[in-house]
This record gives structure tokens, sequence and C-alpha cells, in this order.
């Protein structure tokens, strides 16, 4: 698509998205950095990838082995 338009119409797309993105409200990072850190924290008792699958629950054991004779 980018292909078939001309070097000015990129550009007032960009500018366009430029003036869409200008208004979103921005925070510092301090503060968003310690909330996101915060939820990491309250979240990760629940974190499989950090705790671990319980193997009843677990969808990806293996139900048996493959014996070949």
């Amino acid at each position: 698509m980018a292909q078939d338009l001309s070097e000015k119409e990129l550009l007032r797309m960009e500018v366009e998205q430029l003036k869409k993105e200008v208004k979103n409200p921005r925070d510092p990072i301090s503060k968003t950095g310690k909330e996101i850190k915060d939820y990491v924290e309250a979240q990760a008792g629940t974190d499989p990838l950090l705790k671990g699958i319980p193997e009843d629950k677990n969808p990806f054991k293996e139900k048996g082995t493959c014996v070949l004779s």
C-alpha cells in the first residue's frame, strides 16, 4: 500500500499520526515504573511461569509413554 502513495501523501499520513500521538496523555517513567513493579510483584504468586503448574492441572503433561517393540 505504501508503495502506491507519493512521498507527499506518506508525509501527510505521518503528520496526521503524529498529531494523534501528541494528544495522548503521558506520565513520567518514575510513576509508571513503580506501578508496573507493584503490579508484577502482586501477581507473582499466581504466575505459572514463576510458580509452576501443578501436575494434575498441566495440560501438556505426557499421558503415557510410547513403547516400540
